[in-house]
């Protein structure tokens, strides 16, 4: 008899969670808005909203929390991040940030000006935000395919090279930086292959376009890279990591992903003019440069992450679990991004509520209605994630509208994974009597899917 995968990990702590009533959780979601980040977290069952900060951190790590130097200027902590930093992914400078987003920030501050264009493969919400917010603007230069979920395509996250020239061609010298985002989440958790990577580095220095690395989920992709493309297969993932930045010019990170930890993330750059430049916006934003944020338990934290998460079997044991939620929804017919991405499961919501006009923001209802089924809070990654046209003003309808089933690492069991699927499907079954959607009442002028007030019609 063949021996199943099991968990490259075993369970010395737990955190209980409580189960509620449908009329309970009517209740709530009324008061949240019919918005589940205004949820409270005694309120979910299952929490999918992120794997960002929520996983749950090794031995090792809660080892060297207690290590922790917490001197202002110059840490022991802060050498073993940097450290650890440079031998993993081959970077000069170093610089430690509260989270992902603030890294943007300060390395957007120096770079980004009024009217410039940061193409990218998708970027993601604060990414996008940042870029938008300088009045510059970001286009999206990631493959056709990546739109059509039931496609099969081993890197569906790829950079297309056609429209990538085309936004360097016709927008010479007005490009600071491109953004390569590794694992391309807003298109479904989806890989970046090695040669891709070394496309897109090559065509943008061609261009005297530096390359900006979205590094929250690294790992996964190297894992990716070592699963599905050729010539890989006996390179171990720190060996394919080292070769997949080889060509890049800078990183940001949010280290709450792939490094395991509860907050903190890094800029990382090879020119030591944007060190210089960074270090300016980092002191005032984000405190001195040797701890950016952070505490030194953190910066041990994160130290101890990378190491361990650029390990096959720690990946192998996460991905395993994305894919068996896969595999569940695929018995029950559910559509979602195909392959499954690393770190979560996008329902297609078009396709589930394809009654439902995209005016009426079928992504957002399906989220509502998976939590109203079992108390499980999952993210629209879709329309009211995409915000309006900064000119316009008018909605972006037109990239993908999904639900984001986002898997915590570390964190449940499989048991955990067939509730997801059963509520999942429990919705399925029932979607043709769901018949409206929702509406706006308030939104941000910006990011708005954090704090937005909804209606339901």
């Amino acid at each position: 008899m063949e021996i199943p995968f099991a968990e490259a990990w075993k369970i010395k702590m737990i955190e209980p969670i409580k189960k509620s009533t449908r009329e309970q959780r009517e209740q709530w979601l009324k008061e949240a808005h019919y918005n589940v980040f205004q949820l409270k977290a005694e309120q979910v069952y299952i929490d999918l909203l992120t794997d960002s900060g929520t996983g749950a951190m090794s031995q090792e790590q809660w080892s060297q929390m207690m290590l922790g130097d917490e001197s202002y200027a110059g840490a022991t902590s802060f050498y073993k991040f940097e450290s650890t930093i440079k031998r993993i992914f081959g970077f000069d400078y170093v610089i430690p940030t509260h989270q992902g987003r603030a890294a943007e920030n300060v390395l957007f501050s120096y770079l980004v000006k009024e009217g410039n264009v940061i193409p990218g493969n998708a970027h993601f919400d604060t990414t996008k935000g940042h870029i938008e917010s300088r009045k510059a603007f970001a286009i999206d230069v990631t493959i056709p395919e990546a739109n059509d979920t039931q496609l099969e395509l081993p890197f569906k996250g790829n950079v297309s090279i056609e429209l990538l020239t085309k936004v360097l061609e016709e927008n010479k010298g007005n490009v600071p930086f491109m953004v390569l985002t590794i694992t391309n989440n807003t298109k479904g958790g989806q890989p970046v292959s090695m040669q891709n990577i070394k496309e897109t580095c090559a065509l943008c220095h061609k261009y005297n376009v530096p390359v900006v690395v979205d590094s929250a989920r690294f790992a996964e992709n190297a894992y990716f890279i070592k699963t599905r493309e050729e010539g890989y297969q006996n390179k171990t993932i720190k060996e394919i990591v080292r070769e997949m930045y080889a060509q890049a010019d800078a990183a940001t990170m949010s280290c709450k992903k792939d490094a395991i930890v509860n907050m903190g993330g890094f800029i990382a750059m090879r020119n030591k003019e944007w060190f210089e430049g960074c270090k300016l916006f980092c002191i005032p934003f984000e405190g001195y440069i040797t701890y950016g944020g952070l505490n030194g338990r953190d910066l041990n934290a994160i130290a101890q992450g990378l190491e361990e998460n650029t390990e096959f079997d720690m990946l192998e044991t996460r991905i395993k679990q994305v894919e068996y939620l896969a595999h569940k929804l695929d018995e029950y017919g559910i559509p979602y991004q195909r392959p499954a991405g690393g770190h979560a499961i996008f329902v297609d919501a078009d396709r589930v509520l394809d009654q439902i006009p995209k005016e009426e923001f079928p992504g957002q209802t399906l989220t509502c209605e998976l939590y109203l089924e079992a108390g499980i809070r999952a993210c629209e990654i879709g329309y009211m994630l995409a915000d309006r046209d900064p000119i316009t003003r008018e909605n972006r309808f037109n990239g993908l509208d999904l639900l984001r089933l986002c898997i915590p690492r570390r964190v449940y069991t499989n048991n955990h994974m067939d509730v997801i699927a059963a509520a999942l499907k429990n919705v399925y079954d029932r979607r043709h009597e769901i018949k409206r959607g929702v509406e706006i009442v308030w939104e941000a002028p910006l990011m708005r899917h954090f704090t937005v007030q909804l209606r339901k019609l």
